[in-house]
């Protein structure tokens, strides 16, 4: 069988191309004669005068220029209008809150400051609109307006400016000198609800750091490292008469690798004190926070401290106005049992016994003819049967985040607050009590 499969092969080529089986000098003539031919066309084309090829007709080819005219002009007129290198983006996100001390349920959305910053109002149920304009020189012009519930609001009660910079490249782009109204850049969350995995802040977030800056400062970046600063106001937009001294904040992120990274933040400097009747006094703030995030694992903590001269929830046995002192740690843990859907715990603690109590921007008795000594609401301060001891707080909070889709987050949290004093007014009975509970849930919707 071996021999026969070639011979075979052989006799149906032979069958199929009876040229193959010509002699060599038939096949020769017939390749001199494909020579001669190639030749004879090669020479017609070069004496035939060049035409021009058409991909499109005459026809097409006009409106084709037409439009490109259009298109061209439509460019420069977007350029001139301002539009070039123009962002715009925004969120809302309207909140359902139920607190069993203050005897509340219901939607609370762009409610105004007039009512307070506390713990189940922080910046809840807030919407915002970004503008951020980015020039061909590399500078970048940033403003942000949330109504009610921004950084403005919550420094003056009146302001819509959550957000108002310009950011200026010195050199290079990763050397920028910034300058107007910054947001606190201090801690391991943000006060975007886009970014915060809960719908409430963690105690430190709330009652140890500032709201924001207003001032000039630096923006450095340099590899895995980021460093920013400002010189100028903490929580106030003008300086009143007698008020000179300027504060200095400061932050550094160290991004070390893929999965984690640290930073720290500080501001040292006159800030309001409430015991003194729109007086100031000098405040030191610092903390340490860091992340480690790997596959469904998210960790996240925070560390601070911080002091205020003459800031103390109650005087000492002679009236004299004590310096208020805090120790605070948060730490946040979350888990993704789905590409969409998260679990989440986050505990906090704020050690606040010294002097009766007091943290930034909360200082100053309550009502001594009713013998209060503390923010009921809150749970800051002392009781009336032990003046010069604060109380400790501490939440506890438990929740789930859904991304429905890649602009829509639902959240829903159990959150638990109390203290190691009866600080907390239970509105519906009149009394104070060591705890409290609420409920918080939330719809964002960003662009």
């Amino acid at each position: 069988m071996k021999f026969l499969r070639p011979s075979l092969l052989a006799v149906a080529m032979a069958a199929a191309f009876p040229a193959m089986a010509q002699s060599n000098a038939d096949l020769l003539k017939e390749l001199q004669s494909l020579k001669g031919r190639i030749a004879d066309l090669e020479q017609k084309l070069a004496e035939k005068p060049t035409q021009p090829q058409w991909g499109m007709t005459p026809e097409q080819s006009a409106e084709f220029n037409r439009i490109a005219v259009k298109t061209e002009a439509m460019q420069d007129n977007f350029t001139d209008q301002g539009y070039k290198g123009l962002k715009v983006s925004g969120y809302m996100e309207p909140v359902f809150i139920w607190n069993k001390g203050q005897n509340r349920a219901g939607v609370q959305f762009l409610n105004q400051q007039a009512d307070g910053f506390s713990y189940d109002t922080s910046f809840m149920g807030t919407a915002a609109i970004d503008f951020t304009k980015e020039t061909e020189s590399g500078t970048i012009w940033k403003l942000t307006l949330a109504p009610n519930r921004g950084v403005g609001a919550a420094i003056d009660g009146k302001s819509i400016v959550q957000e108002a910079t310009v950011s200026i490249p010195l050199g290079d782009l990763q050397t920028r000198l910034i300058a107007g109204q910054i947001p606190d850049w201090s801690g391991y969350e943000y006060q975007q609800p886009t970014l915060n995995p809960f719908t409430s802040h963690n105690l430190l977030y709330d009652f140890t750091l500032p709201i924001g800056y207003t001032g000039v400062g630096m923006d450095i970046k340099d590899g895995k490292w980021w460093l920013r600063s400002a010189v100028g106001n903490v929580n106030s937009t003008i300086k009143a008469s007698g008020q000179k001294s300027p504060m200095l904040a400061y932050r550094v992120d160290y991004a070390k690798g893929e999965f984690n990274g640290f930073g720290f933040a500080g501001m040292h400097g006159k800030a309001a004190n409430f015991n003194l009747d729109g007086g100031v006094t000098t405040a030191h703030l610092f903390e340490v926070d860091g992340y480690f995030t790997r596959g469904d694992w998210t960790f996240q903590g925070q560390l601070s401290y911080g002091q205020q001269k003459q800031a103390s929830i109650t005087p000492d046995a002679d009236g004299n106005l004590r310096d208020a002192r805090w120790v605070g740690v948060s730490g946040l843990m979350g888990y993704m049992f789905t590409p969409r859907l998260q679990g989440l715990v986050r505990a906090d603690y704020i050690n606040n016994a010294k002097n009766g109590g007091g943290l930034f921007g909360y200082t100053g008795v309550q009502d001594v003819d009713a013998g209060v000594y503390a923010d009921t609401r809150n749970g800051i301060g002392a009781t009336a049967e032990d003046p010069d001891r604060g109380a400790n707080r501490y939440a506890l909070t438990v929740g789930l985040k859904y991304a429905f889709d890649t602009s829509t987050t639902m959240k829903v949290e159990l959150r638990y607050d109390g203290a190691d004093r009866a600080v907390f007014e239970d509105v519906k009975s009149g009394t104070l009590k060591k705890n409290n509970q609420m409920l918080a849930t939330s719809l964002v919707v960003a662009f």
